[in-house]
Formats: structure tokens, sequence, C-alpha cells
């Protein structure tokens, strides 16, 4: 899989932007705050729908249009893959009525609507940027979002899941707010509804806990593998799992958070139809427990994942070159994973990486990827890249939103 071209208007600091794509790598290079960031961030956004820098749509239509009627930004990827070209285009637009105003974002795909869930998977990517250190150091709500990136990316049954659990859980977590009402004015909760809507929380849930519970276990696979090369065989890395709901339970058991630690490798492979049968036992279970407290208190929801290395939590402990030994190690396994699952190698994206990795991670970086069929490097110093990915790469300036293509 490979971009072939790139059309941008009115993206962050790009009012206009028309680029050829090669093959192999393409080195970014410039001063700071020029467009190298917003290119890749560009690429990525195209293939999950949202940006790695910013939660908010709107920051992304360059701010020059912001009095326009309608101000505007459109991305256009034309992308080549097993299954032939491909266009895939998103549009966001602010529309102003009066003193309202409404955004609104919309996706097409080989010129045909399409719903944004559908952008998943047109375009595959795996990126490495400085921040990804808050894989480990930050919220579990960051570290299943990525698990849900990635799944969405290779598993169009699972992203589906994803968007009707969120919605199956707003509509129960709703309820149980009433039903905690009745509960403290002393009336009997009529549990007729709350059933209705276990058996589609279960259902969507067992689709989401089913992928993970195989992700996780691919992905530590892999990552040991790389782990142990990048520390000299010296360490030890292991995914610790604490599941929102156990698959392990069964209704009669105990279920907590805490008691759900578990090992990738011991993480059970089950049919989905057998963990909904267990979800909903639990569920309901936890009636009691779920109506004081006006939430679902269980689910995928609440999963969390802990890297270990020899036994000890990186998000604790762990020195900062540990945390990024880990997250290399991690990305190479996603995009080994990935690779196999689809049968084409996604395109990788690498912000700041010479700044972020020493020599040793980022020359056994390079000798991984050289099966990659497209990588996107950005930097502000190009001396520090390897000279085997310069001598090969094509080399492209960015200064104030415009790109010239160097000589190597």
């Amino acid at each position: 899989m490979h971009i072939t071209h790139l059309s941008l208007t009115n993206f962050r600091n790009y009012a206009r932007l028309e680029m050829p794509f090669p093959t192999g790598a393409v080195v970014l290079f410039g001063d700071n705050a020029q467009g190298k960031t917003s290119l890749i961030e560009a690429i990525y956004y195209l293939a999950t729908s949202r940006s790695p820098y910013t939660t908010s749509d709107r920051q992304l239509i360059n701010w020059l249009v912001q009095d326009d009627p309608i101000p505007y930004a459109r991305l256009v990827a034309e992308v080549k893959t097993l299954e032939g070209l491909k266009r895939v285009e998103v549009t966001l637009m602010i529309e102003q009525n009066g003193r309202n105003t409404r955004f609104k974002k919309e996706v097409r795909v080989n010129g045909l609507p399409r719903r944004v869930m559908d952008l998943l998977g047109q375009v595959r990517v795996v990126m490495f940027l400085p921040q990804d250190l808050s894989l480990i150091e930050g919220s579990p709500s960051g570290r299943r979002r990525y698990l849900n990136i990635t799944l969405c990316q290779t598993d169009p049954d699972y992203c589906h899941a994803l968007s009707q659990y969120d919605k199956v859980l707003g509509q129960r977590n709703a309820l149980l707010k009433q039903l905690q009402e009745q509960y403290f004015r002393g009336k009997r909760p009529d549990l007729t509804e709350l059933e209705f809507w276990d058996e589609k929380l279960a259902t969507h849930g067992a689709t989401l806990v089913a992928g993970r519970y195989r992700l996780i276990r691919e992905l530590e696979h892999r990552a040991q593998v790389f782990h142990s090369d990048l520390s000299g065989e010296d360490e030890h890395l292991r995914l610790q799992y604490e599941p929102g709901f156990d698959a392990n339970s069964t209704p009669g058991g105990q279920l907590t958070l805490d008691a759900g630690a578990l090992g990738a490798s011991a993480l059970p492979k089950l049919p989905p139809a057998e963990i909904a049968e267990r979800f909903q036992g639990v569920l309901k279970e936890r009636y009691g427990e779920d109506i004081k407290r006006g939430m679902t208190t269980i689910g995928p929801q609440r999963d969390e994942i802990r890297f270990l290395v020899n036994g000890y939590d990186l998000g604790l402990y762990g020195s900062r070159g540990q945390g990024r030994t880990a997250v290399l190690a991690l990305k190479l396994a996603e995009l080994n994973w990935m690779r196999q699952q689809t049968g084409e190698s996604p395109i990788l994206l690498l912000d700041e990486v010479a700044a972020e990795l020493d020599p040793h991670r980022r020359s056994y970086l390079l000798e991984q990827i050289g099966e990659v069929e497209q990588v996107v490097v950005t930097t502000a110093e190009p001396s520090l890249l390897d000279s085997r990915l310069l001598e090969d790469a094509a080399h492209w300036h960015v200064h104030a939103g415009t790109i010239q293509v160097r000589e190597r």
C-alpha cells in the first residue's frame, strides 16, 4: 500500500498542496513550524479520521480562511492497494447560520459519500512520534484508543461494534441514572428495559473483547522479539492486560478490575458468542452495584494495559530510555502484525525519530523497515538520519507550507 498523490487545501498551514508521492522513503526536512508534521498529520487523518495532535478538528482548518463565508479544509489521497487505486477524500467545514455555527465532516471514497467510520481501513498507517511515550506514562483511555485505532484499520466488524457499543453504553448508563433515582427514593426499580440493553451491550462488547484479546496476544509475542534485540537480551517485555470484563469469569464468580491482571499469553481464545453469554450473565449480577453508582461498572470501556520489563511496571518505575525501547518494540510489532493481517505493508510515518531515538535504536529501526513500501520521515536535521536511508530517499524541503523537491 502506498500513496501516489496527496492534495491538501486549507489544511493547517498548507493553503494549497498538490504532491505526487514516490514509493520508498520520503524525508521531509526544514525548520520547525513550517509544515513537516502537518503533512504526516494529514496522512494519519485520512487513515484514522482523527488527529494525533489535537482533539478539535476545527483547529485543522487554516486560520487564514476562518473569516470566509464557509471556512473549509480538504484532504485527498490517491492510494494504490492490492484492491486497486482508491481516492480517499475528507472535507472539514464550518457552516455559519447567523450567530450559530455547525461543524461538518464529509467523507468520500472513490467519489461516493461514506460514513466517517468507513474511512478506517482505506489507508492503513503505523505512526511513531515523540508523544508515544504517553502509551506507557499516560492514561488508560490513551491505551484503549491505541488498541481501537489499530484494530479498526484491519477489522471492519470491530469498528462497527465499537461504534455501537459506545451508543448502547450511553443508553444503559442513562437508564441506570433513572433507576438510581428510583432506588434512593425507595421505589423498586423495573429491570425489564435494563435487560434489553444488557443483551445489546454484551453482543457488541464481546466483539471488542475478542478483538483486543487477539491483538494483545499477537503484539506481545512480536514485541518481545524486537525488545529482546533492542535491549541486548537483558530485559524481558510483557504486556499485562487488566480487563474491565474478564472473559475467564462466569456468572457466580467474583470479578474486579484488579483481579483480571493477566499476561497476554494467558488470554482466553473464546468465540464472541460465548464471551457475550458470560458478559451478559455478569452484567446481571452487577445490577445492585450499577444502580447504586448510576453507571456500568464492568466492560471493555474499563480495560487497562501495563508494560512490564523484568516484572517492573514501566509506567511507575521505568526510565525514559526503557520507555522508548518498549514503544519502539510495540510499533514494530504493530507494523509486522498489520502486514500479516492484510497481506500488504501499511504506510510508516516517523515524526522526528532522529531526535527521539539514539543511534542504536535508529539503526535497528532502519533494519526492520526494509520491506515497508512507503515511509515518510520528518526531521529538522537530516544529518542525524542514517546515510543508508538518506541515500535512497526522496528529499523534500518544507518551508511556510510549501514543498520543494531537492537533490539527494
